[in-house]
């Protein structure tokens, strides 16, 4: 990778994925809940400079395949539209089966970080 300072780093590292059952489950319980057709996301703040986000599916959403791929969407909007959103958040983005499109996801995951209030213009207020 170029050192160059105008390269944008886009990579998703370790720091920024929320793992653990007992992260999650607490998010769960604890959590503002924001939902569009075919997601859900799941919003608390973490006091870290920085977001973490896991990734789920519904109980029906297919075989692994399938989830691999919606996973590896899901992911890729979210690299492209983190450096928009506010900091210091824990997110879980419950995908439910159909519309694994680009396009389509980056529709429905901006829609849900726009309910959210996540963007940064918005920073600054609890997500309502």
């Amino acid at each position: 990778m170029r050192t160059d300072s105008r390269v944008r780093d886009f990579r998703f590292p370790k720091k920024e994925k929320l793992k653990g059952r007992d992260e999650i489950r607490e998010l769960f319980n604890r959590r503002k809940c924001f939902s569009c057709a075919g997601a859900k996301l799941f919003v608390l703040r973490n006091g870290l400079t920085h977001n973490r986000i896991a990734f789920t599916f519904s109980r029906k959403f297919g075989n692994a395949v399938e989830r691999n791929h919606s996973r590896r969407l899901s992911r890729e909007v979210y690299r492209l539209l983190r450096n928009e959103i506010g900091k210091g958040y824990d997110l879980v983005l419950l995908v439910q089966p159909g519309r694994d499109i680009f396009s389509a996801r980056m529709e429905q995951i901006r829609e849900l970080f726009t309910r959210a209030g996540l963007f940064s213009s918005s920073t600054g207020q609890e997500p309502s």
